[in-house]
């Protein structure tokens, strides 16, 4: 069976109290109940209040994610705006306190709190989530074990946490040091099949480590419930249209990855140890740094190697229809990651509310989103 490539995103939103510029629970707004209504199921909460998560239903092409994408935003945006809030897309909040928010009143979340603890109250953190249609198990399996090259270089592009706490981290992705103090996260292993990798499943079952699947949080995995691979690398950037070249992206590199699966010409495969020596190199450096070219054994600049890599899957581009929304990758690698913007605007300012006011800011950006009365607008100094 042929893939259909169809693209699925998920990203995470924190709600934002205008004059404070603290994170803020939405709960209390109805900004749920709201979009619920308007949205269905493409709204969900998250573990914490201030935490708001929408997804696109399953979309053909690129073309499709990308004015659902834009769409969802500029919903939930509006309904943050009626309820006296405002919506930030970055991946940790410059100086809000994990402390301070409340955790969703949801068995679910109740159960995992219970399990970690401290480690998952001070999980305040936000992704985005690529989905990309594999119907066959067993080829959706090789194309996790020959993406994870690939992981590193994505994390560089979409950094957007370089503050946390209201420290400047030095890291351009503090959400992936966060988020590794929980179980199985992180580069996976190589599977060697779809049957190695269910009996490994099983095992955890059994062993009451987990109680389904969906409790494997690794940066790129087989969906247990849908027939896709989901990629869990990226930090939220700020821009709608940053979201949409990483999907091109990622949509790309399956599609480069299962071509060359299909003619025989696998990628080559490399440790987890290696891989994960590059993705401590895209959390603490992004774009500015330099990645490790493992055919070459030697260190490369983070943005010769994009440039490389897109030259890599340039042959499957015109097909997927996605060349207009790839090309934004571009912008990201001159003009840097959200990372690299938030860090010059503290410079420019000294200010971490101003680096909250530049990411609500850069999260309506492209959007038709409608313009508030001045007295709206208005914000704490």
């Amino acid at each position: 069976m042929l893939p259909t490539f169809t693209i699925g995103i998920e990203e995470e939103y924190q709600t934002i109290d205008p004059e404070t510029r603290h994170l803020r629970s939405h709960i209390h707004a109805e900004i749920l109940e709201k979009g619920k209504m308007i949205l269905q199921e493409r709204v969900k909460a998250e573990m914490h209040q201030s935490v708001v998560e929408v997804g696109t239903s399953v979309c053909k092409n690129i073309k499709e994610a990308k004015a659902e994408v834009k769409k969802l935003r500029g919903h939930i945006i509006q309904l943050a705006r009626e309820n006296g809030l405002r919506v930030a897309s970055a991946a940790t909040h410059p100086f809000s306190d994990w402390r301070d928010q409340e955790i969703h009143p949801d068995q679910r979340y109740k159960n995992i709190v219970e399990d970690l603890q401290l480690v998952a109250r001070a999980n305040l953190i936000f992704g985005l989530h690529v989905h990309i249609g594999i119907e066959d198990r067993e080829t959706a399996i090789h194309m996790m074990n020959h993406a994870r090259y690939f992981l590193p270089h994505i994390l560089a592009l979409s950094t957007n946490s370089p503050f946390w706490l209201g420290m400047n981290t030095g890291l351009k992705s503090y959400r992936c040091k966060v988020f590794d103090k929980f179980p199985r996260t992180n580069i996976p292993d190589y599977f060697p099949s779809w049957g190695e990798y269910d009996n490994f499943i099983k095992l955890l079952i059994k062993t009451n480590c987990i109680d389904n699947a969906k409790k494997i949080w690794w940066d790129i995995r087989p969906h247990p419930f849908f027939n896709t691979i989901e990629f869990r690398v990226c930090d939220i950037p700020m821009r709608a249209d940053e979201t949409i070249a990483l999907a091109a992206l990622i949509q790309a590199t399956v599609a480069k990855l299962y071509k060359l699966y299909t003619a025989n010409q696998g990628f080559r495969l490399y440790r987890r140890a290696l891989i994960m020596e590059n993705k401590w190199r895209a959390a603490r450096y992004g774009l500015d740094g330099k990645l490790i070219d493992f055919g070459k054994q030697k260190e490369v600049p983070a943005r010769d190697l994009v440039h490389e890599y897109l030259e890599f899957i340039d042959d499957v581009v015109d097909e997927l229809d996605s060349r207009e929304e790839l090309n934004y990758i571009h912008r990201i690698v001159e003009g840097g990651s959200g990372a690299d913007r938030q860090l010059r605007v503290f410079q420019e300012t000294g200010d971490l509310k101003k680096v909250v006011d530049y990411i609500i800011e850069e999260t309506e950006a492209g959007l038709a989103v409608a313009e508030e009365p001045a007295a709206a607008r208005k914000t704490g100094s």
